[in-house]
């Protein structure tokens, strides 16, 4: 799994695995991409230091911290 965080534009990114992209479906802040065989394989969570201090049980330590002292 890989983390990018672009603060610029606060967008989390969480790259579950490097397979082709098929589809992505959207819902509220939070994209996630499809590949060809339906599995998940990128997350873009769109303002996302909102997300995380509204969320912030459900990510480890570190992805908050990434996000929340940028």
């Amino acid at each position: 799994m890989k983390l990018n965080y672009n603060k610029q534009d606060d967008v989390l990114m969480i790259e579950f695995n490097e397979k082709p992209i098929d589809y992505a479906e959207q819902s509220k802040d939070v994209i996630a991409h499809f590949s060809p065989k339906n599995e998940l394989v990128l997350l873009e969570i769109l303002d996302a230091s909102k997300f995380l201090q509204e969320t912030t049980h459900a990510f480890p330590r570190e992805i908050r911290q990434q996000v929340l002292a940028s």
